[in-house]
């Protein structure tokens, strides 16, 4: 009921009079539900009031919700507003947005017209990423990143793959690996030689055609590990304290930054990864392969303390969830988002600005702890130990491990 969560009786009377009045208690009853806080819930019907009493005034119904809502959108983009003044602002159009989709979601407006996706679009791409997914074990996040670039492909070149000629097919890649660094473009020919090769064992295109498409030169292990020292990692875990999504944040930095998971792995997984008796959890990776990694007691401790103190109550089988309404699982994004909070609250600067520099930090890490090369490709699930190799360089002491003698000359 709406008496429940607003205490203002003119605000109360202004939704009761406007043309939201129908569905005011269902609306507010759903905020509560989905786990508005008490504050949020005020704001949002106070702000809901500006935007109901502007359709009075412009003459919208109750049936002419989602007209009026686009008419009050651009009326605030065109009208100068003056401040303090009663009336909508971009606090209203927020309210209104989230009145509108719960009355979409009720089945009460329609729902709004999504635009066709890729595979809607080119059918050829929903079959590859379906034959990728099948032939392949790649994940739908490399799949994703591979969709960007072969929209632009069947943009330029059409989607006709019996007129592909090599020579568009290279200056595609060339011209679309241009703005970019080498791993950028790199990935680029990667997405698309799969692609084409994809085309050819399907019989849409001569067979062979990927080879036709040049990769480009990089010097293996020519890079330095970018990474922070131990302290500063620290100084990022210790950022957490005091802060309003203590627990749910030092839980997801703790699993980045002592076992050095990717952020798609944090933000997938689940309560049934974690084997509390033998102290593991189960991690999915590149691949789809299923890993076990022991599960510190510091990480498990703040894992604890984040599920008795600071989860919702969300029933989804994922671990770690949004903190504020409405509440969804967490995404990669959010994740990263998560870690560039972090070090901006301690005033790091990050030579990688992201959740990806604490696994290179936790790599280093160990092996300056003492791990051998062979220790740390097996935490961080590295197929090849070249992988590994990479971060000996962060340590002249390690980098004994992987030298070799010079032909014909006796090894240091």
């Amino acid at each position: 009921m709406l008496e429940t969560h607003l205490d203002s009786p003119v605000t109360r009377r202004r939704l009761r009079t406007g043309p939201a009045a129908d569905h005011i208690d269902a609306f507010t009853d759903w905020l509560h539900l989905h786990g508005y806080k008490p504050v949020s819930i005020d704001l949002l019907l106070r702000s809901l009031a500006g935007w109901t009493d502007w359709l009075l005034t412009r003459g919208f119904t109750a049936q002419d919700l989602l007209p009026g809502f686009e008419a009050c959108k651009l009326a605030i983009k065109e009208e100068q507003r003056v401040r303090y003044s009663r009336g909508p602002n971009h606090n209203s159009v927020k309210a209104a947005g989230v009145f509108i989709r719960f009355l979409q979601h009720q089945g009460k407006l329609p729902l709004p017209v999504t635009p066709a996706s890729a595979s809607e679009l080119w059918p050829v791409l929903g079959q590859f990423r379906a034959w990728m997914l099948q032939h392949r074990g790649l994940t739908e996040t490399t799949l994703d990143v591979y969709q960007g670039v072969l929209v632009g492909l069947l943009e330029t070149i059409g989607d006709d793959a019996r007129a592909y000629s090599t020579e568009a097919l290279r200056a595609f890649v060339f011209d679309r690996a241009r703005p970019h660094g080498i791993q950028r473009a790199k990935s680029i020919v990667v997405a698309v030689r799969s692609f084409v090769r994809f085309l050819g064992v399907t019989g849409r295109c001569p067979p062979g055609m990927e080879y036709a498409i040049p990769g480009f030169a990089s010097w293996q292990l020519s890079s330095v590990p970018r990474f922070l020292v131990a302290e500063d990692v620290e100084r990022v875990i210790g950022s957490c304290a005091d802060y309003v999504f203590e627990s749910r944040d030092r839980a997801v930095i703790l699993l980045l930054a002592r076992l050095g998971l990717r952020a798609s792995e944090v933000a997938q997984l689940r309560f049934a990864d974690i084997d509390w008796r033998s102290g593991s959890i189960a991690v999915c990776g590149k691949g789809r392969r299923q890993e076990s990694l022991p599960l510190p007691q510091e990480v498990g401790d703040a894992i604890l303390l984040y599920l008795n103190k600071g989860r919702p109550p969300l029933r989804v089988p994922e671990l770690f969830i949004s903190a504020l309404a409405p509440f969804r699982p967490l995404t990669r994004a959010a994740v990263t988002h998560i870690v560039r909070s972090a070090l901006r609250r301690a005033g790091i600067k990050a030579p990688i600005n992201g959740a990806h520099v604490l696994r290179h930090s936790a790599a280093t890490s160990m092996l300056r702890q003492g791990a051998s090369l062979a220790g740390v490709g097996a935490v961080l699930r590295h197929r090849d130990p070249m992988t590994t190799a990479h971060y000996a360089k962060v340590d002249f002491d390690l980098l004994l491990e992987i030298a070799q003698p010079w032909p014909g000359v006796s090894s240091c």
